[in-house]
């Protein structure tokens, strides 16, 4: 059997002071609870501010990270880019619809988009500590969904920890992001039964999603699917993976909820008569893009599209939620900040990393499949001022800081190794 590891001298390792060491044990323990929600199964822990705790935990790593941050280090594009839209978003509170309100959203939600993602870019610096910052996140979404599925009592479903997962749409676009990371994971591990374990978590989370009766959900974990097996499937050369997906498929047709298939046309105008929700979602989309033009540089302010139509209901679109809420600039910010999010990894399959390492490939992948369901995912979803997005674009600039990092050393031959793309040979020798 062929070594997957790197040689000693181009693996990316890093050698944290106990400042950086200490941001990054803080951003996992933020992940716990931020992923895990504990106060939702220990009831006690319900009397425990943990959202005033998470954000305070976020802050102090963040000062931290900042301090053990090299000097000559820039931040990337993508990092400066949320900035800047997290400047915008407080630059629009004065001029809002309710500036309470906003004050809230910006101080509540905004900022730790931002911290989260600076974060992740200072305090993750190997494919190690990555792999275990996503584990986290994929782990901690499949148990929910699992013990979901389990309390499933019927109608539209729910995660049972509440929270950010509370609504239907949010936890099915939540699935559909974090399902291909599982899948990441089934494929590395060695282990029959950890293969077994991440096996059916996989068909837990399609279980799930569909239970959600979420159309967003839907679509976004078809496109995820469709992304891994082109990424794992027809790139990674695990054709098998094919027949499994199209098996996969035909049983969950077999085994759908009732009503799933009919709600499910409702998106191309079938049963339009047991759909109580796409019209409201259309005159929603259609108020949001008046509002963008009669509001096109401030918005309303974060958070105020449900107060001032007096709907009491969010856009359902990603991308109109930030151009009624905080202006045309805050979309282009906000398209800008995803599109760098897919250089990253298309820059990443053009190193040497991603040459030498099984783990650089299988995570490239599914950051890039999880991308692909999210972009399609927030044209029916409000996920603007949600984490998990910036989550994803945190994870792939740590992935492209490796890669770089590693390009930087050479083999022990003294001269650089070439891209996989002109050396599929050494891709074939560690899969």
């Amino acid at each position: 059997m062929v070594s997957t590891s790197l040689p000693a001298d181009i693996v990316v390792r890093s050698k944290p002071g106990k400042k950086g060491l200490f941001a990054y044990r803080a951003l996992l323990l933020f992940s716990v609870l931020y992923f895990g929600r504990p106060e939702d199964i220990i009831h006690v822990l319900g009397f425990v501010p943990i959202a005033k705790i998470t954000g305070g935990l976020a802050l102090i790593a963040l000062i931290v990270g900042l301090g053990s941050r090299s000097t000559t280090k820039k931040f990337p594009l993508e990092l400066k880019l949320l900035t800047a839209l997290f400047f915008w978003e407080c630059l629009t509170v004065p001029f809002a619809f309710y500036r309470g309100g906003s004050f809230g959203y910006v101080t509540g939600w905004c900022s730790k988009t931002v911290m989260i993602a600076v974060l992740i870019s200072l305090s993750v610096t190997s494919l190690e500590r990555l792999r275990k910052l996503i584990f986290v996140q994929a782990a901690a979404v499949a148990v929910m969904t699992a013990f979901s599925v389990l309390e499933y009592k019927g109608g539209r479903m729910g995660g049972i920890l509440g929270g950010v997962f509370d609504n239907p749409n949010d936890l099915a676009i939540s699935i559909a992001m974090n399902w291909p990371l599982c899948l990441m994971f089934l494929l590395r591990t060695k282990s029959p039964f950890k293969k077994l374990l991440w096996g059916v978590g996989l068909l837990v989370m399609i279980r799930g999603m569909m239970l959600t009766y979420s159309r967003t959900g839907f679509l976004a974990l078809g496109t995820s699917i469709v992304f891994c097996l082109i990424e794992f499937g027809i790139r990674g050369r695990r054709h098998y993976l094919l027949a499994i997906a199209f098996a996969t498929v035909l049983v969950a047709a077999i085994f759908a909820p009732t009503g799933y298939g009919a709600r499910m046309q409702t998106m191309f105008g079938g049963h339009a008569e047991l759909d109580d929700s796409r019209e409201a979602r259309e005159d929603l989309l259609t108020q949001s893009l008046v509002i963008t033009v009669h509001h096109p540089l401030l918005g309303l302010g974060p958070g105020n599209f449900a107060s001032y139509t007096q709907t009491w209901r969010v856009t359902h679109n990603t991308y109109t939620e930030l151009s009624s809420e905080c202006g045309i600039p805050a979309l282009i910010l906000f398209i800008g900040i995803l599109y760098v999010a897919f250089r990253n990894l298309r820059r990443v399959r053009e190193s040497q990393l991603f040459a030498q390492s099984l783990d650089a490939r299988l995570i490239t992948g599914g950051l890039w499949a999880s991308l692909a369901g999210y972009l399609v995912g927030a044209f029916f979803a409000s996920t603007a001022y949600e984490l998990f997005p910036y989550f994803l674009v945190g994870f792939t600039t740590a992935l492209f800081n490796a890669a770089n990092s590693g390009e930087r050393k050479r083999s022990p031959e003294g001269s650089p190794l070439q891209p996989w793309k002109r050396n599929p040979q050494l891709i074939k020798a560690t899969r």
